[in-house]
């Protein structure tokens, strides 16, 4: 596998050569100074280039980074090959080496209008001087926001509220979609209650990641514990004990959230779902009346 060094020594290389690229910058997980480097780590790569036509012409050039294990262009992906990629394009590479390279390029009218929205940047090199001065990369906009109770409300809402379309899933034997509810669904307001209550424990100075990375290094591990319990197989009684885990853990820090802004936790949402879940588990699969 390619070092570091030999990596960005090729990226910038490339660069230097070639007229048309006339600024590098770098951003994601290796710009954040408060991760620590892995071997799974990409190289987000931005080139500023003066014009992308004739590297879409020739898609040959992108060879020079090495054998590849399989490519990806979303671009092209989400629009078609006749679509617009006048101002930006991107190549997801990955290499038989195991190094992994998210290059993107854009035209410096795109790249004026958009570089430094993400403060996870760093510039590599400038032969114009084109690229304007940002602060130092942090990772800050990825940080837990405290809730406003509006937001805590909802978010307790509609985690209760949800509940019933699994159960009424697993009473049908439709398990794909009591899956897609409770994963897809549930799981973002759980995630949201998690986080809320790390931001409390940090002083809602970190990340959790994208979804809940790092919740394992950041709750105390009987909350961990619980947590991985809200994760189930296809089997049904298992995702009805998923679905309680999950009820217990978010009821619990929703308690520590509510009590530190003064918000009030609507323990009447919580108790009568759960006396529904457990009257729907209970059903025969030929009642005629769920009370």
């Amino acid at each position: 596998m390619r070092s570091e060094k030999e990596m960005m020594d090729l990226i910038l290389t490339v660069a230097e050569k070639d007229e048309r690229i006339r600024a590098v910058y770098m951003n994601g997980s290796r710009t954040n100074p408060t991760l620590e480097e892995d071997l799974f780590q990409d190289y987000d790569i931005v080139y500023v280039v003066t014009e992308t036509a004739s590297f879409l012409e020739d898609e040959r050039w992108v060879d020079v980074f090495g054998e590849r294990l399989m490519m990806q262009e979303p671009d092209k992906n989400d629009q078609g090959k006749d679509g617009d990629f006048a101002d930006f394009y991107g190549y997801l590479m990955l290499f038989t080496d195991g190094n992994r390279i998210d290059l993107h390029i854009e035209t410096l009218p795109h790249m004026q209008e958009h570089y430094g929205e993400d403060k996870l940047t760093v510039p590599l090199m400038d032969k114009d001087d084109c690229l304007p001065d940002i602060p130092d990369a942090t990772d800050e906009d990825y940080h837990v926001q405290k809730p406003t109770e509006v937001e805590y409300l909802a978010c307790c809402n509609n985690f209760w509220w949800c509940q019933q379309n699994v159960a009424k899933s697993l009473w049908r034997d439709e398990v794909p979609y009591a899956q897609f509810m409770l994963e897809c669904v549930i799981r973002r307001d759980l995630d949201q209650m998690v986080s809320w209550y790390i931001g409390i424990q940090t002083d809602f100075i970190v990340s959790t990641g994208k979804v809940g990375n790092y919740f394992k290094k950041l709750l105390p591990e009987k909350y961990w514990t619980m947590y991985e319990a809200t994760y189930a197989d296809g089997d049904p009684e298992h995702i009805w004990n998923a679905l309680f885990a999950a009820g217990h853990l978010f009821r619990t820090l929703a308690g520590h959230v509510a009590d530190e802004f003064s918000f009030t936790y609507r323990n009447d949402e919580d108790e009568n779902m759960t006396h529904y879940l457990k009257q729907v588990r209970k059903l025969s699969p030929s009642a005629d009346r769920i009370f």
